[in-house]
């Protein structure tokens, strides 16, 4: 007996025989946002009994640490007596609680905060306002609509669930692949040939063999570069840590489909149950860190997780937090910090990496060297 689609299949359906193919990026705006049956509208993905954790729910340490580099960072470009403390898709505000009890040692971070979270979901922000009782908590829809100041930004696995555009060269040129129905109805991919591409991202595809896919995030572009342009103009830095690769800069040149869907804590195919699976693919730093910086930012990373933790103090912070605690205690501070840390399997130390970008005065935030320096300066 065949499952029972999910309430989202028979609306994309109506939508692809009326106006034809989907972009995968139109898909997953579907599939994640939809108003009534997207993913994010309608249940609880984070912790155990969602679909996925993440680096803050792994332990406090994450964010503590993420919490004094932002305020590494407040003191860099000056100590300024009023700034915007932000965060980007910030979930349960788990990240932000954790970072703002670690700052309290810092002399008037918390003072000149202004703290603000860019959340356009009203259920979520009913959860990071009861996650964070006491303080001052702004919000805003989108990056775009930060109050303007000197800014510290952090954003936490955001960019892997922004929509992306995948593109196949084809023997007769590029194609995208495009989601549709096959003769039965069910929801299948295909290409639609005579696609274009910008200039460089349509030169490299074409230089690559038949059948290598180019994966490109528009929002995320567009995210990157109204922050070069913004810490720019106003100072401060700019912190995205997800799962991803360094694009051109990879062996494999940044091609690959990373298109993923998980549920339950397991892997699903993408098109198999939509508005009820996370779907996310993996982010392309370097396309992050060019667009920040033809805006005037400068950029560095990306360096591994489990790089960037160690650098800010993990080791350290781990064995704080062990000092006086019960071995079943002190074993799990261990666990989390291989986890946050380590390079081996169902660690997130090198598949998920970091990248800082900051005004161009600034030069290298903490956990950053000078030879990460993307690029050179912009």
């Amino acid at each position: 007996m065949s499952e029972a689609p999910t309430p989202l299949v028979p609306k994309l359906a109506a939508r692809i025989a009326a106006d034809g193919p989907l972009t995968v990026a139109d898909y997953m705006a579907e599939c994640l946002f939809h108003p009534h049956h997207g993913y994010y509208s309608t249940r609880e993905p984070f912790g155990s009994q969602g679909d996925f954790v993440t680096a803050p729910e792994i332990s406090q340490m994450f964010g503590e640490l993420i919490g004094l580099w932002a305020a590494d960072t407040w003191m860099r470009f000056g100590a300024p007596s009023s700034f915007v403390f932000a965060e980007l898709g910030p979930g349960r505000g788990t990240l932000m609680a954790d970072a703002l009890r670690a700052t309290r040692i810092v002399p008037g971070f918390l003072d000149a905060a202004r703290l603000v979270l860019v959340e356009a979901s009203p259920r979520l922000r009913e959860i990071q306002k009861a996650a964070l009782p006491g303080h001052a908590v702004e919000w805003a829809d989108r990056v775009e609509d930060l109050p303007a100041g000197p800014l510290v930004l952090v954003a936490n696995e955001l960019v892997d669930a922004l929509p992306i555009r995948q593109f196949v060269r084809t023997p007769e040129g590029i194609a995208e692949r495009m989601v549709g129905l096959d003769a039965e109805d069910a929801l299948a991919f295909g290409l639609r040939p005579g696609a274009r591409l910008d200039t460089a991202d349509e030169r490299r595809l074409l230089a690559a063999p038949p059948g290598a896919l180019l994966e490109i995030c528009p929002l995320g572009q567009s995210i990157a570069a109204h922050l070069g342009a913004r810490l720019a103009r106003d100072g401060g830095a700019a912190l995205f840590v997800d799962y991803g690769h360094a694009g051109a800069n990879e062996p494999a040149g940044g091609f690959g489909d990373t298109l993923q869907a998980l549920r339950a804590h397991a892997y699903d195919p993408p098109l198999a149950h939509p508005g009820e699976a996370d779907l996310t693919a993996h982010v392309d730093f370097a396309a992050l860190a060019s667009a920040a910086r033809r805006h005037g930012a400068r950029a560095f990373g990306p360096i591994g997780q489990g790089i960037l933790l160690e650098r800010l103090g993990l080791h350290a912070r781990a064995e704080r937090l062990k000092r006086n605690a019960a071995p079943e205690a002190a074993a799990a501070v261990d666990a989390a910090a291989r986890r946050l840390a380590g390079t081996g399997e169902n660690e997130m130390g090198t598949l998920f990496k970091a990248l800082a970008l900051v005004h161009p005065a600034l030069g290298a935030p903490a956990g950053f060297a000078p030879e990460d320096e993307f690029g050179g300066s912009a």
